[in-house]
């Protein structure tokens, strides 16, 4: 099975066409799975994916994750996270992040289907932070190599008691998620990437807390400037949905952004989360800029 993959852009993003996740081939599964590396996120229109086809396409990328709130709801097996903003939903995901940097092992890629989508606005933006590494100053790599970030649950939890008004369920659940996971787990500020060995800039998003061994000021200046640098539209694509969409992308190398200018219209997507390893910085990984898509 032949598979045609189209650039978004110069920096990251591809459709593919030509493809049946479902039923391909292992061989044209594993091409796949490579353009994913390449281009870090790749988009099928009129994928119609099912939720057994959802929950299949996923495994073959490999473990499907529990998401955490399920986990300590008593889940024990990984399912669709639902995704529903409306007129009594606002939007809450109009900020760049990656899932979930809060545990020592966040998911290595994620799957995204596009259900009930708006007349106008409701996209979704990626930005490619190995681009972004790779675009700093070598004075700006080398100090931040080998650099490590504190990540806490706390705006996590503060999400999930906002979300619930503050009622005595939501604080109990709060509460159980404070006591399953620590508060604070430490990754590295560039991370190596497992299957390619390129730089990343792991930036994560409001679960950052601070650079180890900095003062809060000198922290909060760093992070700051990098967090304000990875939106830079030249490290960025951008997915109009329609219904039946899929897009798929890699967690580890990856921010997005959902827009919220479709709100209050509906907009439904559903998502699950493959499980990742724990990152990692490796001092002899380099940063190689010579690296071409024709390689």
């Amino acid at each position: 099975m032949a598979i045609e993959v189209s650039a978004l852009t110069t920096a990251i993003g591809a459709e593919i066409r030509g493809v049946d996740l479902r039923t391909c081939d292992e061989a044209t599964f594993a091409e796949v799975r490579d353009a994913l590396h390449e281009y870090q996120v790749l988009f099928v229109r009129g994928a119609h994916l099912d939720t057994d086809d959802h929950l299949a396409v996923a495994r073959r990328f490999g473990v499907p994750s529990i998401f955490p709130i399920a986990r300590l709801q008593g889940a024990t097996e990984p399912s669709l996270q639902v995704i529903s903003d409306g007129p009594d939903s606002p939007p809450t995901a109009e900020m760049w992040h990656t899932d979930v940097t809060w545990i020592a092992t966040p998911p290595r890629y994620a799957l995204l289907c596009g259900e009930v989508i708006p007349d106008a606005g409701g996209d979704t933006l990626w930005a490619s932070m190995t681009a972004a590494h790779d675009a700093l100053s070598p004075t700006m790599q080398n100090m931040l190599a080998g650099l490590e970030v504190e990540h806490t649950t706390d705006s996590f939890v503060e999400s999930v008691l906002e979300r619930g008004h503050h009622s005595p369920q939501a604080q109990a659940l709060a509460g159980r998620l404070q006591e399953a996971y620590p508060r604070v787990v430490v990754h590295p500020l560039v991370r190596t990437h497992p299957d390619n060995g390129r730089r990343i800039l792991f930036i994560g998003g409001p679960s950052m807390h601070r650079i180890k061994g900095m003062r809060r000021d000198e922290s909060d200046a760093l992070l700051g400037f990098l967090k304000n640098y990875v939106t830079d539209e030249r490290f960025q694509c951008r997915w109009r949905w329609s219904a039946g969409d899929l897009a798929i992308w890699d967690e580890r190398s990856t921010m997005h952004r959902a827009a919220a200018d479709h709100f209050p219209e509906y907009r439904t997507v559903r998502r699950i989360e493959i499980d990742g390893d724990r990152p990692y910085f490796d001092h002899r990984s380099r940063c190689d800029r010579e690296i071409s898509r024709a390689s």
